[in-house]
């Protein structure tokens, strides 16, 4: 019998000796190592990084690090997971492993004829996904077929305070709801108050008034006439190019503003500027500029590639708000209509079985497992020109999936058009860094690409 859940297969070797003695740091006379040789006896530092914590002062349990296990989780857990982004994740992929047998999640159904009905369709989907691959449609495109119950693993690194955050969302917040992610969450508190008692202490209580979801108006989503665009670029500086190259000169030269604002006035001078920046291993100044993004119809198992990214504030909609009828067909469906109408009908099928559990009572935390992979939803991100840099090196190369890449190709235009001197260099790594990093899985299509994006 596999073992289902999180679990901590590792904390950092200081544990909470460290915590206590970064409590004690600011208040204590002595060294750095002097106060942590002053700081081995588990309840004082049980103790005092409950008083600490309780003040509100919980920089202090950043020092202790966990290493997580998540074992045969649904990727709805593992989704919910991804947001966090000062963890560190690394996930099985489901565009290089084959997940036919990766088995599923069942949610507890009011009765056996409720259970029965959602496994035979679940079945179907898992054999609908294998015959997909028979077929050598590549695996990327074949789990879009893939049932949001069906089991992740993967790998989660955090310090103390992000795993505070985890688990008061899992058990106070938006994951609260979610059974699963309810008793994941249960679980992971019982391992870390064993493995951090300090950190931990009366966690129940502290947090018993955490609420992480706002209060808002209630508004129907109206239809549009058609799909629009796939990128929107909401919001942004018009003075970004001249507000990276004014901060990189003030960084560099300590330039008054006047004077840096001045020198900028000549467009090959700030087209200069913004060039070196830009090639520079420390390119801070680029996060002058922030850019507000929204992407249209995005599928679930792309929308993990955009979560992958840590230095955003990404905005995704609930699970339970997807609507079922929306979803992407790849063109290697498309060229097959045996296949295609077997896909089609496998959307079609799954979103009636929505409708039926649904009036059957079953709540919508629970119907979130009647989603798949190919449905799609719209997310809203910010990102600073640093780390567009990133996303757009790694998700407009040919490496990328077809789906991401497409839709960050999209946006860089739409940059270059808002920030033509700031962008102009921005695209894959051959274009950036005049070099692929891909070794033996290079494209070979180097010149090909800076004509595209040079």
């Amino acid at each position: 019998m596999q073992q289902h859940g999180a679990f901590i297969i590792g904390v950092s070797s200081c544990n909470e000796e460290v915590c206590a003695a970064g409590g004690r740091i600011s208040t204590q006379q002595g060294t750095a190592l002097e106060i942590f040789d002053r700081s081995h006896d588990k309840e004082k530092n049980a103790r005092l990084i409950s008083k600490v914590t309780a003040s509100g002062h919980t920089s202090t349990v950043e020092h202790v690090f966990f290493n997580l296990a998540f074992n045969n989780v649904s990727v709805v857990v593992e989704q919910f997971m991804i947001e966090f982004r000062l963890a560190s994740f690394t996930v099985k992929s489901r565009r290089y492993v084959d997940f036919a047998d990766c088995g599923y999640h069942v949610p507890p159904f009011a009765s056996a004829a409720l259970r029965d009905r959602y496994t035979a369709h679940m079945d179907r989907l898992f054999a609908l996904y294998a015959r997909l691959r028979e077929a050598q449609v590549p695996m990327e495109d074949a789990r879009f077929v893939l049932p949001y119950c069906f089991y992740s693993n993967f790998f989660c690194s955090l310090g103390g305070r992000e795993m505070i955050n985890v688990l008061r969302a899992m058990l106070f917040g938006r994951g609260s709801a979610y059974p699963e992610i309810r008793a994941v969450g249960e679980s992971l508190l019982r391992q870390a108050q064993e493995a951090a008692p300090g950190v931990f202490a009366d966690f129940e209580e502290k947090n018993k008034d955490y609420r992480d979801l706002p209060d808002l108006p209630a508004f129907a989503r109206e239809e549009t006439d058609g799909p629009g665009r796939a990128v929107e670029l909401l919001s942004f500086d018009k003075n970004a190019e001249l507000n990276v190259a004014r901060t990189a000169l003030i960084e560099r030269y300590g330039l008054p503003t006047a004077q840096a604002d001045a020198v900028l006035q000549d467009e090959g001078t700030l087209k200069t500027v913004l060039d070196a920046v830009a090639r520079s291993d420390r390119p801070r100044a680029l996060e002058a500029a922030a850019f507000t993004v929204r992407f249209n119809n995005v599928s679930l198992s792309t929308v993990t590639h955009f979560v992958r990214h840590r230095i955003q504030s990404i905005c995704i909609p609930q699970l339970k708000d997807c609507v079922r009828e929306n979803y992407i067909i790849p063109a290697s469906v498309r060229e097959n209509e045996a296949l295609l109408n077997d896909y089609v009908a496998a959307f079609e099928q799954t979103a009636a079985l929505y409708h039926e559990l649904q009036k059957a009572g079953v709540p919508e935390e629970d119907l979130v497992y009647v989603l798949l992979s190919g449905n799609v939803l719209d997310l809203v991100t910010t990102l600073n020109a640093r780390e567009l840099r990133l996303l757009l090196k790694l998700r407009t190369c040919t490496r990328a999936q077809w789906e991401i890449r497409g839709l960050t190709t999209e946006l860089l235009f739409l940059l270059r058009e808002a920030c033509p001197l700031l962008f102009a260099g921005y695209g894959p790594s051959c274009v950036c860094d005049g070099k692929c990093p891909e070794g033996r899985m290079c494209c070979g299509r180097m010149e090909e690409m800076r004509r595209l994006f040079g």
